[in-house]
């Protein structure tokens, strides 16, 4: 008999618990595996190579104060500056104030936004539909799917910012991983409310190229700094972390939930090789009367622990990610959580939490078994 037979057959000696020990540990390392690809996503990944390119021009003090609309032409006129649109957040009602009826609607320059983001994928002669229907309107794949609309339907939004109802046509259906909302003239609101012609929520602008991006950050913060209106520069990616920061400290409640999944791991594989191994201590006494060395049992019983924590693990995090699969390509997922995915690296590094866990709870009771005399091991009774 091999050494991996030998290890695997006794890893299913009580197959009951080794299954309720697989299962616990499968559970922790789903869990485990999640919050490590939304840490990623959120803190690690800068996103597509056009999203580095992005940045957002808004308010310093904060997002419910606006900008004037001639910011602009200031801020196009920056070297560096290939194209801006203005985004300027609507709020309205879709059928009715359910949360599973609410999506993001902004407002933007139609001409220039397709340009602020060259990798959203559209047909020509919708977008060119779209930009010449002043009532018109283009959603994401997801969010038409979501609610069953198709080219050239009537969406109406219903105001609560601004005391207007937008009476819109569907003229163009785009694909993007970042954005899952819908987009609409601001030129129509700014038609039927005064105030909203010369004011703006946010500008996202395009550079030429990365090495532009601190210059003109830069630039623009000192072209506002003595301005009655002054201006934060960030990038996109920061831009959408802010509203993170909203809920709290994020980053230490990922971090202490990690950390109690890896502590209930360690407890769930340590007390089941404690079982396992003293059930099996005159087995260990026969082992050594057969000539079996302290080293060898001490492998055969840490190689077990090592094996029910990885098959838990490897079981745990294929099922995380085909949860968070779920969840990016579900159309009630918001903007950020569209980029989640459980990568080959966050997968590894499950796997190698999960044995070293193995490692670290199977060691103690397996060294100190191994450690018996023969004959402390025959008189051992439970």
């Amino acid at each position: 008999m091999t050494f991996s037979r030998f290890v695997l057959k006794n890893a299913t000696r009580n197959r009951r618990r080794t299954l309720l020990t697989v299962l616990s540990v499968g559970f922790s390392l789903l869990l485990l595996t999640v919050l490590m690809s939304v840490w990623r996503s959120f803190y690690m990944d800068a996103g597509p190579p056009a999203s580095a390119l992005r940045l957002v021009a808004r308010n310093r003090i904060s997002l419910t104060f606006t900008l004037p609309a001639y910011d602009r032409q200031k801020i196009a006129a920056v070297p560096g500056v290939r194209a801006i649109t203005p985004m300027n957040w609507f709020g309205g009602v879709y059928i009715n104030n359910q949360p599973k009826n609410f999506f993001a609607q902004f407002g933007v320059d139609p001409r220039a936004v397709f340009h602020v983001y060259p990798d959203w994928q559209i047909a020509s002669a919708q977008k060119q539909a779209f930009i010449h229907d002043r009532q018109g309107a283009a959603v994401n794949r997801k969010t038409a799917k979501k609610y069953g609309w198709k080219l050239g339907q009537r969406i109406v939004l219903r105001g609560t910012i601004y005391p207007v109802n937008l009476h819109l046509k569907l003229d163009a259906i785009f694909h993007s991983t970042g954005f899952s909302g819908l987009i609409y003239h601001q030129k129509y609101v700014a038609d039927a409310v005064a105030w909203a012609r010369d004011n703006d929520g946010a500008f996202y602008f395009r550079v030429a190229s990365a090495s532009d991006v601190p210059r003109v950050e830069r630039v623009i913060g000192a072209m506002f700094h003595n301005s009655s209106h002054q201006v934060k520069v960030e990038s996109e990616k920061a831009f959408q972390l802010s509203f993170v920061s909203m809920l709290g400290n994020v980053k230490a409640f990922i971090l202490s939930i990690c950390s109690a999944v890896v502590f209930a791991i360690l407890l769930v594989t340590a007390n089941t090789m404690a079982m396992s191994i003293r059930e099996r201590i005159r087995e260990i006494a026969v082992l050594k009367t057969l000539g079996f060395e302290q080293g060898t049992i001490l492998r055969l019983f840490v190689g077990e622990a090592v094996a029910v924590a990885l098959a838990g693990g490897i079981l745990g995090s294929l099922l995380g990610a085909g949860l968070l699969y779920g969840i990016a390509h579900s159309p009630n997922t918001p903007m950020m959580g569209g980029s989640l995915a459980a990568t080959p690296g966050t997968l590894v590094t499950a796997w190698a939490a999960a044995a070293l866990i193995g490692l670290a709870s199977g060691f103690l009771p397996a060294w100190r078994a191994a450690r018996l005399n023969i004959l402390q091991a025959l008189r051992h009774v439970g």
